[in-house]
């Protein structure tokens, strides 16, 4: 496998997952738990950081192990390492946090068939060094944390008239129930990208003006 490395550094790395391919908004990835879990905004941010978790570890050890496993077995060794973290993760929010363990239910363990992990596992881990791979696996996994983290506290406060638990809309108001529903998420992601692609537009618009003025 060729080793791209030389053209890449920690922080431009860490900033592709974070903001240029962020995994939610530009990539489209890991759709079932964005719509699936996003209905608090702690649900959120608990998917976000366990995925986090699973992709910086199973990144780092996949990018120590590429010159040693074999390339026909690959796909059934990352699953492995993939699943061995997202075991570790599910027993730890099991004996620690089992309230929301219980929330998230089996999205924690539907980790392991996560298209972000996966992919980054077989397109980047796979062919640069340790270095690179941890900031790869923590600028996708928190580029995903706050996508749906913000998605999350739009559906709650629309929702249930709260934010991270605590009642923001006063009293009179009437929350949506279909922002509790998956096609509330469905709208709350399309809207959002609109805003995020239109302000992506003006800010290359603007510099393609500051170049033209330079």
């Amino acid at each position: 496998m060729a080793d791209t490395s030389k053209k890449l550094t920690f922080w431009g790395t860490f900033m592709n997952g974070l903001v240029t391919e962020n995994p939610t908004f530009t990539l489209m990835l890991g759709m079932c738990p964005t719509l699936g879990v996003t209905t608090a905004a702690m649900n959120g941010v608990s998917m976000g950081l366990a995925t986090t978790f699973v992709l910086v570890f199973s990144n780092l050890f996949i990018s120590l192990l590429r010159n040693i496993i074999p390339d026909k077995v690959r796909i059934p060794s990352y699953i492995v390492i993939i699943a061995s973290f997202v075991t570790m993760i599910d027993l730890m929010m099991q004996a620690y946090l089992p309230d929301l363990r219980a929330v998230l239910g089996t999205y924690i363990q539907l980790i392991v068939v996560n298209c972000i992990i996966f992919a980054r596992a077989e397109s980047f881990a796979a062919k640069n060094p340790p270095a690179l791979s941890v900031a790869d696996g923590l600028g996708m996994g928190l580029g995903f944390t706050i996508s749906i983290t913000l998605l999350s506290m739009v559906r709650e406060l629309f929702g249930s008239g709260s934010v991270f638990g605590y009642t923001v809309m006063p009293a009179s108001y009437q929350p949506m129930a279909i922002m509790n529903m998956v096609p509330g998420g469905f709208i709350t992601l399309g809207l959002m990208m609109i805003v995020i692609n239109a302000i992506k537009k003006m800010a290359a618009g603007r510099g393609r003006r500051e170049e033209g003025l330079a």
